[in-house]
């Protein structure tokens, strides 16, 4: 099965350098250049968003998280903000990603250790601070589109614009987040889609604590339905 290990280790690369890559490669002067060109138009949506993302306190959904090179993966996304996020991946997918309030884990079962990522550093921030704002502040959007029905947010970090850009897309009637994509410095584009989405519910607190099974002889393992 070298074949399967090394697709594997291919994805755990490009799923961290996902969650690594919140900025563009223009400079921040570009940037608030940029963001300078948005119109009253675009600014209305923009804080239709920061509303919208800002009233959530819960969400459960079902992801389909597409590659660059077409590899397409599902799970189950469990957000609660402020600053937690689980990512669990179907079965025979070995991913798991937790973010604790702190630190974004990236856990692949099969190859070892996990890796700590600082939670500002990665889009998942960005989706779970506190008083979420795209402009003004440390995210600096960069374009507005809408096209029938769909609306669609770009933004990149404002103090570290290097590496890639993350875009926000609504559904308009009703106003809801379907989907996020990331384009890396490479410009590969992976994106996370979002169904079956349901706001407000009762989570365990324990889906967003992660215990390194090397570390002990009791794994977690959770049963979120």
């Amino acid at each position: 099965m070298k074949g399967d290990t090394m697709t594997r280790r291919w994805f755990r690369t490009i799923f961290t350098a996902l969650l690594l890559a919140v900025a563009t490669a223009a400079g921040a002067a570009a940037a608030e250049s940029k963001a300078a060109l948005l119109s009253a138009d675009d600014r209305a949506d923009i804080a239709r968003a920061e509303e919208y993302l800002n009233a959530i306190t819960t969400l459960k959904a079902r992801f389909l998280q597409t590659s660059p090179n077409g590899v397409s993966v599902e799970g189950d996304v469990f957000l609660s903000r402020p600053g937690r996020l689980r990512m669990q991946y179907d079965p025979p997918s070995p991913l798991l990603v937790v973010a604790d309030g702190s630190f974004l884990i990236v856990h692949d079962r099969e190859l070892g250790a996990p890796s700590y990522i600082p939670l500002g550093s990665t889009p998942a921030g960005m989706l779970v601070q506190p008083n979420l704002r795209l402009t003004g502040g440390a995210v600096t959007v960069t374009r507005v589109a809408r096209l029938p029905g769909v609306v669609r947010i770009s933004a990149v970090e404002t103090e570290d614009p290097a590496s890639g850009e993350i875009t926000l897309v609504f559904s308009d009637r009703p106003f809801e987040l379907r989907q996020w994509q990331v384009r890396d410095a490479q410009h590969q584009l992976t994106t996370v889609s979002l169904f079956e989405s349901r706001t407000g519910l009762p989570l365990d607190p324990k889906l967003f604590k992660f215990i390194d099974p090397n570390m002990t002889k009791s794994p977690l393992n959770l049963n979120a339905n």
